[in-house]
């Protein structure tokens, strides 16, 4: 298969939103008839509801400052399926993924001849076999693998990754991890097994007490969230911290990643690192440090510099849109424009009640997603907390996005969010206009992000 005929393919499989069937056998079978491509390396497990994606690239941001060329798998992405598959901070090309998508869908169309398998594994089994097969080929020698959805049946966990960590544990996905927190907490947990290094970040007190529960059970040792205190922050919202460690002190730490939330996904990428080093990595002091400050992680909190400015989040959970909520509160410059488009099985009157009153205008819109909710259900939730004159409502999400530059002020804010579907798309709108554009929009550069004073 070339790309094109890839993701054809790929898609024929069924949406991976929707087609998701939970599960290990699957990935199992399929790997062993790959020839167990994720024995070849040491893994890192990343699952949680909010923070997996941004420790994970702060993790592989580390391992690269310390010369270790990692393998990343994340998901969604935004753009381009490459995405979710990076080897020493380069996105795959499309000829690789091509080659190896070939040789995973030939292994599961004769695992399924022979009736090994009942049915073809799913859109996501597929994508974690051709990232772990990438990795092989590529000789990586650790990869950093994002959970997909909770833990104890995603198809990462086949990789068996004697490293885990997990992220704070909030209310999603509920029709596939359970209607409470510690019924989601427990899907998380089951990825500590016996003699891994588990590394946890702050809890809810439900959460806590499932996951350290999980670590008693399987004679586990929990490396939990250490010290940090704030030492000052840019006028973008990105923070200067100094952690404490059991081992050192990293102190200055000028966070790449833009909101107070990512101090703690900064903590948990620290924690990994040291318990990689003791593994034998070689991760020195300065590494760490150089990482977690040059650590990018697009569409989220992401900010385009322009008249107006334009920031992306894929806020999808109410502790998501909390996050956002506080960073636009202090750091965004007013009016504000909120670009809301959401999928219809997320907590969505928790989310509009947390940021709908923060807008000066709303402008409602529907990803291109079969589970997008539609525009006239997000109007008539809107009405609840904001007044009929400031909503605007748009089928389309390149009108939105033009709506919401020509309709904000200059010196306003443009602001993204709701899910990464709706982020992706606007990405690839601003991508195709920025060429040409008088009025460019720029994403801050490091550089840039550098040269500014903090403010104490």
């Amino acid at each position: 298969m070339n790309f094109p005929e890839t993701i054809e393919y790929l898609l024929s499989l069924g949406h991976e939103t929707v087609a998701i069937k939970l599960g290990l056998r699957n990935t199992q079978v399929l790997l062993e008839a790959l020839g167990n491509p994720h024995t070849s390396f040491q893994s890192v497990q990343i699952a949680g509801t909010n923070g997996k994606g941004s420790t994970a690239v702060m993790l592989e941001s580390i391992c690269r400052s310390a010369d270790i060329a990692p393998g990343l798998y994340t998901s969604p992405h935004l753009i381009s399926i490459t995405e979710r598959i990076r080897i020493n901070g380069a996105n795959i090309s499309e000829n690789d993924f091509a080659k190896h998508a070939t040789r995973v869908r030939a292994a599961a169309e004769s695992l399924l001849d022979l009736r090994t398998l009942e049915t073809l594994p799913t859109f996501f089994e597929q994508v974690t076999a051709i990232a772990l097969v990438a990795f092989r080929e590529a000789g990586v020698n650790l990869a950093i693998l994002e959970t997909g959805l909770g833990g104890r049946l995603d198809a990462t966990t086949v990789a068996g990754a004697n490293t885990v960590a997990i992220t704070p544990v909030s209310l999603d996905h509920q029709e596939y991890l359970g209607e409470t927190l510690a019924e989601i907490a427990s899907e998380k947990a089951a990825i500590i097994r016996p003699g891994v290094t588990a590394v946890i970040a702050r809890q809810p007190a439900e959460a806590l007490a499932v996951i350290l529960r999980r670590c008693a059970e399987v004679s586990v040792e929990p490396d939990l969230e250490r010290q940090a205190s704030i030492e000052a922050t840019t006028d973008d919202g990105h923070f200067k911290v100094t952690f404490e460690s059991r081992e050192v002190s990293y102190d200055n730490v000028l966070l790449g990643l833009r909101g107070r939330h990512q101090i703690t996904n900064a903590m948990v990428a620290i924690q990994l690192a040291e318990s990689l080093r003791k593994q034998g990595f070689e991760i020195p002091k300065d590494a760490v440090v150089a990482g977690i400050e040059q650590a990018q992680h697009a569409g989220r909190l992401e900010l385009f510099q322009g008249q107006p400015s334009v920031l992306l989040d894929g806020a999808h959970n109410p502790s998501g849109a909390q996050a956002l909520r506080d960073y636009l509160a202090e750091f965004a410059k007013a009016p504000i424009t909120l670009v809301f488009g959401a999928m219809n099985d997320k907590r969505l009157e928790e989310i509009a009640e947390v940021l709908f009153p923060l807008a000066d205008l709303l402008i409602l819109t529907q990803p291109d997603n079969p589970r997008a909710a539609r525009v006239d259900e997000l109007v008539e939730l809107a009405a609840r907390f904001v007044s009929p004159d400031k909503i605007v409502s748009s089928n389309s999400v390149p009108e939105a996005v033009a709506l919401a530059k020509s309709l904000t002020q200059p010196d306003g804010t443009v602001c993204v969010t709701g899910s990464l579907y709706l982020v992706g798309e606007t990405m690839a709108i601003m991508n195709a206009v920025i060429s040409g554009s008088p009025q460019r929009l720029q994403r801050n550069t490091e550089d840039e992000r550098r040269n500014k004073q903090p403010a104490i």
